[in-house]
């Protein structure tokens, strides 16, 4: 089949982040009790208040509590387990410290659902407005068959005073009852050899085997998507008449976050052990916020690519290359959105790097004052467009044509056929004269006729020469008008205004020639004479030459 093709070019990748998400539980899963104590060992009395009390045991915190019950789990440290659990119901209960740990660890292997560790309070006095008793926190439920039972953390006060958190005895006395039901399906895909070897204190074979189930619902999952796609593709067209517009390489990225979203209740009806299910949950957050972040990219590129070929069948390249600039802001902004989150979930405190980022970034921004502003000038170029790419148009001292706008700059090619790089942010300042965008182009000459014509000739001609023009095949209606416009010592200056419709400048020039010609030819059945620079020389009785311009 075509999606086990696919697949099949995936597997190499697939190992890779399979190896990456074993190592990362490893690495990221919650620190035990000795990891807490050393830490708390390096600080000096000078750098902590003797006031601060920390515990032993890392209880400090109902997030603390459950990880270092976790750990102890882990490592198979029955004693140090029964430290994390209610010693009042210990004391009390019949039952060895040991039984209670591993019938408390059954229940939450069969059906424990714990909260992710970083929605847990990492507050001493818990989490405030929970609407449980102050001393009080629930960090999670186990549901077996028709039973529930709360986990409950219950806050504890030493004979000093001293405030840590234990697993409630409520919740300890009511745990359900857990038979064994034969071997689960984790259990089947375990590897005998690696029974009994530990990496970092995980059972290895136990880790192999929810690789191969990771991998399985991997497979279930693309197969399933690429099937929704390919009836997708088939319907979409036939039900909307339009183009199905999304393209395949958006299943993996999918197949996934579906996995990732159900992988908590994978690994709990599969029989995973809570302490593999807890550290690979936290885990599963990150590589869902990962996936997610691969299909924003898919996405938006297959937006941007799309909104960038419309641009250049409407022949609109300019916006190629704002296009172009706005996909890579995108990209950036989910790309840190993205860190923040998997920083966050991996339980950094971001508040500090936050605050340095945006002080970075205010650096940044005047650093690159002038850049930006020739960014914003791009901005402004493209969306007001007083200018296209191929346009003539005259700006300050210059003009010609407009052969690219780009993110920092425009490039016009003058009549002399040098090439001018003028700054957007400079650009879109400057008085634009778009001489492609006329719709018509103005005709406006001027006549000099003497003075020594006839006037009822030059009145004649007047109105004559006004229906020439306004019925000449290369006119329009616009405004076609002719005028004694001045009168001088030795001619009258008659204007002429038309409106020539023109696809170009070089259409037009031809065109007013035409008209000109035709114009001069109108004038020869006149009685009236062209006024042309003159020269007078006058002799007066001193013989002195005055010389006068006419």
């Amino acid at each position: 089949m075509a999606f086990l093709a696919k697949l099949h070019q995936q597997v190499p990748m697939l190992c890779r982040w399979l190896v990456m998400m074993l190592c990362s539980c490893v690495l990221f899963s919650a620190p035990s009790y000795a990891t807490t104590a050393k830490l708390g060992l390096k600080t000096t009395q000078s750098e902590q208040p003797a006031e601060v009390w920390s515990d032993s045991y890392g209880r400090d915190t109902p997030r603390s509590t459950v990880q270092g019950f976790m750990s102890a789990l882990s490592s198979e440290d029955t004693e140090l387990a029964s430290r994390y659990l209610d010693s009042a119901f210990l004391n009390k209960s019949k039952v060895s410290n040991a039984d209670i740990v591993a019938q408390f660890k059954q229940a939450l292997d069969t059906g424990g659902r714990l909260e992710p560790l970083l929605q847990l309070s990492d507050a001493k006095e818990g989490d405030v407005g929970d609407l449980l008793p102050h001393a009080q926190e629930k960090v999670g439920s186990i549901r077996i068959a028709d039973k529930s039972v709360d986990v409950l953390l219950v806050r504890k006060v030493d004979k000093d005073g001293n405030r840590y958190w234990q697993f409630a005895g409520e919740t300890l006395a009511n745990l359900p009852d857990v038979h064994s039901t034969g071997r689960t399906w984790a259990s089947y895909f375990e590897i005998e050899q690696l029974k009994g070897v530990k990496l970092f204190d995980f059972e290895l074979s136990k880790i192999v085997a929810l690789a191969v189930m990771v991998l399985l619902s991997l497979a279930v999952a693309y197969a399933l998507v690429w099937l929704i796609f390919v009836i997708s593709r088939w319907a979409f067209p036939r039900l909307t008449g339009k183009r199905f517009a999304i393209s395949p390489n958006v299943i993996m990225p999918i197949a996934i976050i579906v996995v990732a979203m159900l992988l908590s209740e994978i690994m709990l009806r599969a029989g995973v052990p809570v302490t593999i299910r807890t550290p690979v949950a936290r885990l599963k957050e990150v590589v869902a916020w990962i996936a997610t972040t691969w299909l924003a990219f898919r996405l938006i590129d297959g937006v941007f690519r799309r909104a960038e070929a419309n641009s250049l069948k409407r022949n609109r390249p300019e916006q190629v290359s704002l296009l172009g600039l706005s996909r890579k802001l995108a990209k950036v902004f989910i790309l840190i959105l993205a860190i923040i989150i998997i920083f966050g979930n991996l339980g950094f405190d971001l508040t500090t790097g936050i605050a340095a980022l945006g002080v970075g970034g205010l650096a940044l921004a005047f650093g690159a004052q002038k850049t930006i502003e020739n960014l914003i000038g791009s901005v402004v170029v493209v969306a007001d467009r007083p200018v296209h790419v191929g346009d003539y148009c005259k700006f300050g001292t210059y003009e010609g044509v407009v052969i690219d706008i780009g993110i920092r700059s425009t490039r016009i090619r003058t009549l002399n056929r040098t090439v001018v790089t003028v700054p957007n942010g400079e650009f879109s300042a400057l008085q634009i004269e778009n001489f492609t965008a006329r719709d018509m182009f103005y005709f406006l000459h001027n006549l000099f006729i003497k003075r020594t014509a006839d006037l009822a000739e030059v009145e004649r001609m007047i109105a004559d020469l006004q229906g020439f023009l306004a019925s000449h095949t290369l006119t329009n209606d616009e405004w076609n008008q002719v005028w004694i416009k001045e009168l001088r010592q030795d001619c009258y200056v008659i204007e002429m205004r038309a409106y020539i419709n023109a696809s170009g400048a070089q259409d037009f020039y031809a065109k007013q020639t035409q008209l000109a010609l035709a114009v001069l030819k109108f004038l020869e059945n006149y009685q009236v004479e062209h006024a042309l620079p003159s020269q007078t020389v006058v002799l007066d009785d001193k013989n002195r030459l005055n010389q006068a311009d006419s």
